[in-house]
């Protein structure tokens, strides 16, 4: 999962990156509006959290922006602001959930999880390929009944896939779930960890459209 942090307190947003970055997630942080629009335009995001009072004007201001896009991020108001019409106004914006400062960086992976559980739960909470499945809402794959383990950037990168099972993605997608802004990779690090997860999940789960990208499959067997 990629995440947008939109925090101007450099202590802080640098200790929620380092937990989260623990957790398999890339985090960008933006330290004002003007820079969370321009990565809006320029990433996608599973998630947005979203500081209220920021250098450059109110953080509300930016939920339009998120409407807006065709594949609309899990948006979590983080806030010092402790009175109730404040989270009213945020969750009338288009906020999924708030938090309230200082927080443990915990509550805030729980909060992302449930949020993307009552997602899960209102369309598939458990995509079946065949003998794969793979639980988004618990983090967890298996096939043929046994727990299959990932590592966090597999994780990552099966997520993506996962949440929209019937589209194609591009190398450019794909890699904006390993990678945040500071990240260098490899040229062939995408295809290092797609060999990966065909050995581990089965060979024919993840199809290669040359040209175009990858997409999960179903069936085990190769074309």
């Amino acid at each position: 999962m990629r995440i947008l942090l939109v925090e101007d307190d450099s202590a802080l947003a640098s200790a929620v990156c380092s937990y989260l970055e623990s957790k398999a997630f890339v985090v960008d942080v933006a330290p004002s509006l003007a820079d969370a629009r321009a990565a809006l335009l320029g990433a996608q995001y599973a998630a947005v959290l979203l500081d209220l009072h920021l250098g450059d004007g109110e953080g509300l201001s930016l939920l339009p922006h998120v409407r807006a896009l065709a594949d609309r991020p899990i948006v979590i108001v983080v806030t010092a602001r402790d009175q109730v019409t404040d989270r009213i106004r945020g969750l009338d914006a288009g906020a999924d959930d708030y938090i309230i400062k200082p927080y443990d960086p915990a509550e805030l992976l729980a909060r992302l999880r449930a949020v993307e559980r009552r997602r899960s739960d209102s369309h598939t909470p458990v995509l079946q390929l065949g003998g794969l499945a793979i639980d988004l809402a618990r983090d967890t794959v298996r096939k043929d009944g046994a727990v299959v383990t990932l590592t966090q950037k597999e994780w990552a990168l099966l997520r993506v896939m996962a949440s929209r099972p019937d589209r194609i993605h591009t190398r450019e997608m794909l890699q904006d779930a390993l990678y945040g802004w500071d990240d260098e990779a490899d040229s062939n690090t995408l295809e290092v960890f797609i060999s990966r997860l065909r050995r581990k999940l089965g060979r024919g789960h993840i199809v290669t459209l040359r040209g175009l990208g990858y997409r999960l499959s179903p069936s085990d067997e190769e074309d």
